[in-house]
């Protein structure tokens, strides 16, 4: 990537992103891998006047860190990170992967404690309304997609729209394009889902749906709602490969009654299923329904931040939902899980037909 959309990546992610204003504290974080972008980004937080706060993560300690610490250890937040999560005015993430070798297999009874640890601290501060997490390209990330790296980095460039010379305008155009199905969708009641081995019939009485902009995820490009907990009836067939915990899983299968899950399987991986399943009592019901809006995403890439934003695809997340949305799901889980519905299924409103092989009536 050249050194302009390097800092144009940096200027969208502090002005559009997170809106810094003069005077805050601004926590940056991040792996070593992504240098140049955190070097930008800190460079553009202090010339707005703000206080960046860098803290950088090294993969392999934390790994380190789960094989090898005690419970105790696993489960503590220390009086600094609570400290620390409610002092900080926004936060930018910028996760990044220096090898795949770091994505070993890890016992998920410990990285559920872990989680759980954590989602303790994940609502603090005025930092939890203002956040934003990004993806750095690296080799390791290319090489999972199965790109070459100067063609992942392209299309990580057009995903954000960094091949434009302003593309918080670009955001704005994707804002204003999603605010019609949004609003469509807000005064519906009954969503259903039908692909290749799905067909899933939930409720969004009610609730609010939230127009991913840009502003949290970047890329995004999705509309998400919470649905009603115990509405949710039918089967679920994921379509694509999922990567959690450094294991892979695939083809997985899931049945609903009145909102819980209530059989599980999935052909690769289907003890380490099972196990987040039984993480807590919430893992088993769906916290979020998410629609791909982005268009510019049109490949799988084994990376959820993008995956989730193909246009023509919907995603259901297991466990903890989103208050904003008005659903009350809570669990130290959050995985999602996309139908892809491009080349063979649709959703329903109400019983209407508004999206079909992948393409929206409506919005």
């Amino acid at each position: 990537m050249t050194d302009d959309v390097i800092a144009r990546w940096a200027d969208l992610l502090v002005d559009y992103c997170v809106r810094v204003e003069p005077g805050e504290t601004i926590l940056l974080g991040a792996e070593l891998e992504a240098r140049r972008l955190v070097e930008a980004t800190y460079r553009s937080i202090v010339l707005r006047g703000a206080h960046p706060l860098v803290r950088l993560d090294f993969p392999e300690l934390h790994a380190f860190y789960l094989e090898n610490a005690s419970e105790a250890q696993l489960g503590h937040i220390t009086p600094v990170d609570l400290f620390e999560a409610g002092a900080v005015d926004a936060e930018i993430r910028i996760k990044s992967l220096g090898s795949l070798r770091v994505n070993r297999v890890f016992d998920p009874r410990r990285v559920a404690i872990v989680d759980r640890a954590h989602a303790s601290i994940r609502h603090l501060g005025k930092a939890a309304s203002r956040w934003v997490v990004t993806q750095y390209p690296t080799p390791a990330f290319a090489e999972f997609a199965g790109m070459e790296l100067e063609g992942y980095e392209d299309f990580v460039c057009r995903s954000m729209f960094l091949d434009h010379d302003d593309p918080s305008s670009r955001w704005m155009e994707l804002r204003h394009r999603q605010s019609g199905l949004l609003e469509f969708m807000t005064g519906v009641s009954e969503v259903r889902i039908e692909g290749e081995g799905t067909d899933l019939t939930l409720s969004t009485t009610g609730r609010t749906w939230i127009n991913s902009d840009g502003r949290r995820n970047m890329p995004s490009g999705e509309i998400f709602t919470g649905p009603i907990e115990d509405s949710a009836n039918g089967r679920i067939h994921c379509s694509f490969p999922v990567l959690r915990g450094g294991r892979r899983l695939s083809g997985i299968e899931l049945e609903l009654v009145d909102g819980l899950v209530v059989e599980a399987r999935a052909q690769e991986g289907d003890d380490y299923l099972r196990s987040m399943l039984d993480m807590d009592p919430g893992a088993r019901r769906l916290g979020e329904l998410g629609i791909g809006l982005n268009y510019g995403i049109d490949r799988f890439t084994g990376s959820i931040l993008y995956d989730e934003k193909i246009g023509g695809t919907v995603h259901l997340a297991l466990g903890q939902s989103y208050p904003e949305t008005g659903a009350t799901n809570q669990s130290a889980l959050h995985w999602d899980l996309i139908v892809d519905l491009r080349e063979s299924g649709r959703v329903l409103a109400d019983g209407s037909v508004v999206m079909e092989n992948g393409k929206w009536r409506v919005g």
